[in-house]
Order: structure tokens, then C-alpha cells, then sequence
């Protein structure tokens, strides 16, 4: 803290005071304007104080990945015996990627470290998911004259997936039941898309089997992230998303 801030001798000045929390209001000191938010509704740690108020990425993130997930899931189920799904790329690649991956790094800002890791992974997911299909990145041209070998590769690309989705899953069971429901249908969406690939003998029912579960996970994140939308002072009614109680300690 700089001398032109500073008061008398052992007494905090209101900027201080504004950046530890203590207070609400607008200060004007030597052409400085600080707009403060109190200590409990303070967005970053207390020393480190924010001076302007961000909004929810989180409907943004929830809202990309649902979407994104469900059109994917809707191709594994072979809705209308759909067999061409060269239009999930775009889709990948700019909503459940770039959208997704914004809303991870506005959920650091907003010092929300589980949002911003899984907005931030699931979003390079999708774009690197993406890059696998489009034909200039030469990946799938690689495989050619082994499909054998293109089904194993994405058979651990999709493992590492189902890794990253249970330690997240285990990360989000005192958050609030749809975020931990969300989760677990995630982990095993990942998992039966993973032994699709895998599994020749198991490839077509379980790949319809992850499908099945992308769609019960596709709509249970449209529903928090319509939760996290309906704010209470915006909104003429909210939806419950099960809250559970936060640690005290």
C-alpha cells in the first residue's frame, strides 16, 4: 500500500479496509476510485481483493457442454439411423470447445478452482475430440491401414477422459446433488464409450449404452446450468439443485 492512502499511525485506510472486505462504498482518494464488495460476498481470497463484480460463467460452461453432448450422444444412439456425424465437429470445436474453454478461464478470475478446471479440460476435450476428425490434421488419415490401432488409440484417449471425470466426480460430491449426479453419469458415459473402442465384441451395445447415459448427462447439466441462470433476485422462480452443507472448519 502506497504513502498516499495511508492515515494516521496504526489505522487502516479506507482503501485498505475496502480491499480487506470491511466495506461497501465508493471512495474518491487523490483521483483513485475504488468500488469494493463486503468480505462475504468478496469474489477473490481476502488478500487479494476484487474491485469489480463478475458475472456466473457457470450457465455459459454447463449450457456448451450440455448441448455439445447431447448432439454427440444423440449420433451414438443412431437417432434416425443417422451414420454421417461430420457436423459434430463444428459443434465441437466452437461451442463445447471454445465457448466451454472461455467459461473455464472466467471461472478463475471468479476464484472458483473446480469450475475453472472442469470448464477449462472439457472444453480442450472437445476441441481436441474435433481435431481427430477433421481431415487436414491428418490423424485419422494416419490409421488408414490400421483400424485395429485407431480404435485402441481413441479407446485410451476416451480412458483418460473417464480418469479425469471420477477425480472430478469425487471433487464435486459436497457441491450440490445435480453437480455430483451430473458427474457420475459423465464417469460412466466415458467409461462405456471407452470400452466401445476397446472391446470389438461389446463395440455396438455399449457404444448405444454411452449414448444413452451422454443424453441422462446432457440433460441433468442443462438443468444446473438453468439452476445457476434463474438468479433469485432476476428470476419469478428458481429450481432446487439439491445444496448440500458446506464444511464449517
Amino acid at each position: 500500500m502506497s504513502a498516499e492512502y495511508s492515515e494516521k499511525a496504526g489505522n487502516p485506510s479506507d482503501v485498505e479496509k475496502a480491499e480487506n472486505g470491511q466495506v461497501h462504498e465508493q471512495f474518491r482518494t487523490h483521483a483513485h476510485h475504488v468500488d469494493a464488495v463486503p468480505a462475504r460476498t468478496a469474489i477473490g481470497p481476502r488478500d487479494n481483493a476484487q474491485f469489480r463484480r463478475l458475472a456466473n460463467p457457470g450457465p455459459l460452461g454447463l449450457f456448451a457442454f450440455a448441448s455439445t453432448t447431447l448432439m454427440l450422444s444423440l449420433f451414438n444412439v443412431s437417432v434416425r439411423d443417422i451414420h454421417t456425424t461430420s457436423a459434430i465437429v463444428a459443434m465441437a470445436l466452437f461451442v463445447g470447445g471454445l465457448a466451454q474453454f472461455c467459461a473455464g478461464m472466467w471461472e478463475f478470475a471468479c476464484a472458483n478452482t473446480f469450475g475453472a478446471t472442469a470448464f477449462t479440460m472439457y472444453g480442450a476435450f472437445w476441441m481436441s475430440y474435433a481435431t481427430v476428425f477433421i481431415p487436414g490434421s491428418g490423424i485419422t488419415a494416419a490409421y488408414a491401414d490400421a483400424a485395429s490401432d485407431e480404435a485402441t488409440a481413441l479407446g485410451i484417449y476416451l480412458m483418460m477422459w473417464f480418469i479425469v471425470t471420477f477425480l472430478l466426480l469425487l471433487g464435486s460430491l459436497r457441491r450440490s446433488v445435480g453437480m455430483a449426479a451430473l458427474f457420475f453419469f459423465l464417469t460412466l458415459t466415458f467409461m462405456m464409450l471407452g470400452i466401445a473402442q476397446l472391446v470389438p465384441s461389446a463395440t455396438a451395445g455399449a457404444a448405444k449404452a454411452g449414448g444413452a447415459l451422454g443424453i441422462v448427462t446432457a440433460f441433468i447439466a442443462f438443468y444446473v446450468g438453468t439452476a445457476q441462470l434463474l438468479a433469485r433476485n432476476e428470476s419469478w422462480f428458481t429450481l432446487p439443485v439439491g445444496d448440500i452443507p458446506q464444511r464449517l472448519d
